[in-house]
């Protein structure tokens, strides 16, 4: 009983010195519009290796030094283009989150489209195939078929021994 009080304790001085080891960056701006596109493109740009999350979420050191960097060329002046043509430069397409169009990543733009309208053709074809199909088919009874169809219809009244039976029951007689 008495070693409980002192286990809590320990639980709960670990727990509060865990928020030591947290980074916790600060970059103080010169201007209040460069923060806010610090905020946006540290956003829209990938951890190159957590590769599901943004710098901004990443705890990986590279994210770390990529949002150095990027708060490095905000404050000297760099364009938005000019900042993700540098990232693109070193890391390659896979940095951006929403990658350009042209070049290498117009596979990546237009293959839902393709794929969409290969889908609708399929869908049209087959509907089309279907419905040829029903059209040449004919739902009407040749004089044979429909005759063959009312003699297994129409209940045999001449035999007596048929009353009893019905389909799929044998006489024991």
């Amino acid at each position: 009983m008495n070693r409980f009080p002192k286990l809590a304790l320990l639980c709960i001085c670990l727990s509060l010195c865990s928020s030591v080891f947290a980074v916790i960056e600060t970059y103080s701006f010169s201007d209040t519009q460069l923060e806010q596109r610090y905020r946006r493109l540290s956003g829209e740009l990938r951890c190159p290796k957590c590769q599901n999350q943004n710098i901004a979420d990443s705890n990986a050191p590279i994210a770390q030094d990529l949002r150095k960097l990027l708060y490095e060329q905000l404050e000297a002046g760099a364009s938005d283009e000019e900042i993700l043509d540098d990232m693109v430069s070193r890391y390659g397409e896979f940095v951006r989150y929403r990658p350009r169009f042209g070049g290498v990543t117009l596979a990546l733009w237009i293959a839902p489209v393709v794929l969409l309208l290969l889908g609708l053709s399929a869908v049209t074809l087959v509907l089309r195939a279907s419905t040829k199909n029903s059209s040449t088919r004919s739902d009407a009874l040749s004089d044979a078929e429909q005759a063959q169809l009312n003699a297994l219809l129409s209940p045999d009244l001449s035999s007596d021994d048929n009353s009893n039976s019905g389909p799929g029951v044998q006489d024991k007689s």
